[in-house]
């Protein structure tokens, strides 16, 4: 199968990174996507994150039970220690070998990879699909960073067409505290969830 990786903290998990899958899944004919949040990423100060791993998980489980081709993975949450994409990406293949991964990131992840873990183990395991905005000046100012990447890793790097949907997990879990109106940006069920365990509000 041809397998979708959305990694993320998810907190919370909003439309935006649904309609990333949908584009995912419908450009690159992905037969699933998992999302996978992340318990202890390397990149972010855990006193950032807001709700636990558990309350994480619940919610882009409430989210994607709509998408039959849409699936929670906990590998991440599960582990104590850590989480570096290479590794995970290569535990991937390691256990699934028949099948072929599609690493989803934002544009802003595809100029900052260099930066991660060991990125030179994580291009091997995966093609990166890098969302990007429907204009001729982030398509070429990618295509270069993407030809440079190639060059330099033999990375196998796609773009992804994706409309812009102009919403961050930090810029609502700022409106939640102040109040303010979040109809529209994530799905009514994690709402829900969220003024019923009175998350992101105190």
């Amino acid at each position: 199968m041809k397998i979708g990786i959305m990694g993320g903290t998810f907190d919370p998990v909003h439309n935006g990174h649904l309609t990333l899958a949908e584009y995912a899944c419908q450009d690159f004919h992905l037969d699933q996507v998992w999302f996978m949040p992340n318990g202890n990423p390397p990149h972010k100060d855990n006193k950032n994150i807001v709700s636990t791993p558990r309350e994480r998980a619940r919610m882009v489980s409430l989210a994607i039970s709509g998408y039959r081709n849409f699936r929670l993975e906990d590998y991440e949450l599960r582990r104590k220690d850590v989480s570096c994409s290479y590794r995970t990406m290569e535990h991937f293949r390691e256990l699934y070998p028949q099948h072929h991964f599609y690493f989803i990131i934002g544009a802003d992840s595809l100029f900052s990879i260099e930066q991660w873990v060991h990125v030179e183990r994580l291009f091997p395991t995966c093609t990166i699909l890098a969302a990007y905005r429907d204009d001729k000046s982030s398509r070429e100012v990618m295509g270069r960073q993407i030809r440079m990447l190639t060059g330099k890793y033999g990375a196998d790097i796609r773009l992804l067409n994706t409309p812009l949907v102009d919403v961050s997990s930090h810029e609502l879990r700022r409106m939640l505290k102040d109040r303010e109106d979040v109809g529209g940006l994530m799905p009514k069920a994690v709402l829900d969830y969220i003024y019923r365990n009175r998350l992101y509000t105190s």
